[in-house]
C-alpha cells in the first residue's frame, strides 16, 4: 500500500527527516510511536503530499507522490486539529467536504457520523462542540468515504474513556472491512491494541521496529 524509499526533508536548513525507508503492506495497522518533534507527523504529511520531501520518493498503491498524483486516492486523514466551518453544523460540514469529491450522499455521512459517536441530526453549530466531539467530527470526516488508506494522527486525542473505547472498536472495524491505516499515538494502549506493527522514531529516523499482534 505504502512504499517509501530513502526519504529525507530539509527545513530552513534543519533535517527533519533522515533517509526513512518504510514498507506498509495492505489490510494492516501501523503505529508510528516517538516524542513531540521526532518526525512522525511529518511523515504522514509527506505521505500524504502535504509536503514534498527533499530527497527520495513515496508510492501509494504504486503511484508515486509528487510525480503521478498530488495526493493519495481514497485516502482519509485527520493530522493535528481538522478545522471546520464554525458556525455550520457537523452534518453541513461533512456534506461541504464531500462536495469536493461527490462520491457519496447524506445517507453515508449519516453512517459515519453515527459510527463515530455523533448525532447527525444535532443542531449545533461546530464552534461549540468540546474537544472530543470535534476530534469524533475529524474522523468521521476521515472515513466518510470509505477510504483504502486512512492515516490518523493522535485519533483518540481529547476523548474520554468511553470514546477512546468506541474509537478503538471502529478502527479495528475497519482494517477488517479492508481498510490499511497508519496511525502515530502517545497512548501505548491505543499502540498495544490496535496495531499489527510499530515503528519508533527519534529525531528523524526510524530507530526500531516490533511486532505487536
Amino acid at each position: 500500500m505504502i512504499e517509501i524509499k530513502e526519504v529525507s526533508l530539509i527545513i530552513d536548513k534543519r533535517e527533519i527527516l533522515k533517509r526513512i525507508n518504510l514498507v506498509l503492506e495492505k489490510n494492516q495497522i501501523y503505529g508510528l510511536v516517538g516524542k513531540n518533534g521526532s518526525g512522525k507527523t511529518m511523515l504522514m504529511k509527506c505521505i500524504c503530499g502535504f509536503v514534498r520531501q527533499t530527497a527520495g520518493e513515496i508510492r501509494v498503491d504504486g503511484k508515486r507522490i509528487g510525480t503521478d498524483i498530488d495526493f493519495p486516492e481514497h485516502t482519509g486523514i485527520i493530522i493535528e486539529s481538522p478545522g471546520f466551518i464554525p458556525y455550520y453544523t457537523g452534518f453541513q460540514n461533512l456534506r461541504f467536504l464531500a462536495g469536493i469529491n461527490h462520491r457519496i450522499q447524506d445517507a453515508d455521512i449519516r453512517d459515519a457520523l453515527l459510527q463515530c459517536g455523533l448525532d447527525p441530526d444535532l443542531k449545533l453549530a461546530v464552534r461549540k462542540y468540546s474537544l472530543g466531539m470535534r476530534q469524533r467530527l475529524g474522523i468521521a470526516q476521515a472515513i466518510m468515504e470509505r477510504p483504502r488508506l486512512l492515516i490518523l494522527d493522535e485519533p483518540t486525542n481529547g476523548l474520554d474513556h468511553q470514546g477512546v473505547e468506541e474509537i478503538r472498536k471502529l478502527v479495528l472495524h475497519l482494517r477488517e472491512t479492508g481498510t490499511t491505516i497508519l496511525m502515530a499515538s502517545h497512548n501505548a494502549e491505543d499502540i498495544q491494541i490496535l496495531c499489527n506493527s510499530v515503528w519508533e522514531m527519534a529525531n528523524g529516523e526510524l530507530i526500531e521496529y516490533r511486532k505487536t499482534v
